[in-house]
């Protein structure tokens, strides 16, 4: 992976509680580190010894978006242009449900339309993240 040229964000629903922003990054953050491993460095020690987990190796901007951008944006995700394109979403359907496995149930009898999405984290070319998501502004 030339990480000079990749480029990885999260896109959040703006109108979200600051609890449910912070759970959506985490869990997306969590999975994009299970799908892309070679995203995240190596372990490192303080000059004390102390060893410290490896971060991802490049920023993650967090930007905000409406539902209907967040949408917008999925479906063109799914266009053959972006297919190369890594990406995980967070629902409603996901937020709502206790455990993995009523999440597993529920998204086998739910049609993609009925979902809306909390978050979108999208990595890959960087040419092509930023078509999708360049004019869009930062959370804060």
């Amino acid at each position: 992976m030339d990480l000079q040229n990749e480029k990885c964000v999260m896109i959040i629903d703006e109108n979200l509680p600051s609890g449910l922003i912070a759970n959506t990054a985490a869990i997306m953050g969590i999975t994009l580190g299970k799908e892309m491993p070679e995203i995240v460095g190596k372990n490192t020690a303080d000059q004390s010894g102390r060893l410290h987990s490896g971060i991802l190796e490049f920023p993650v901007p967090i930007l905000k978006g409406s539902p209907g951008t967040i949408r917008e944006i999925r479906e063109k995700l799914f266009l053959p242009e972006y297919q190369e394109l890594s990406v995980v979403d967070f629902s409603d359907l996901a937020q709502g449900c206790k455990t993995y496995s009523e999440f597993l149930e529920k998204m086998a009898v739910t049609p993609e339309s009925a979902l809306q999405y909390l978050g979108l984290a999208i990595c890959g070319s960087k040419k092509k993240v930023n078509r999708l998501t360049g004019s869009m502004p930062l959370l804060r």
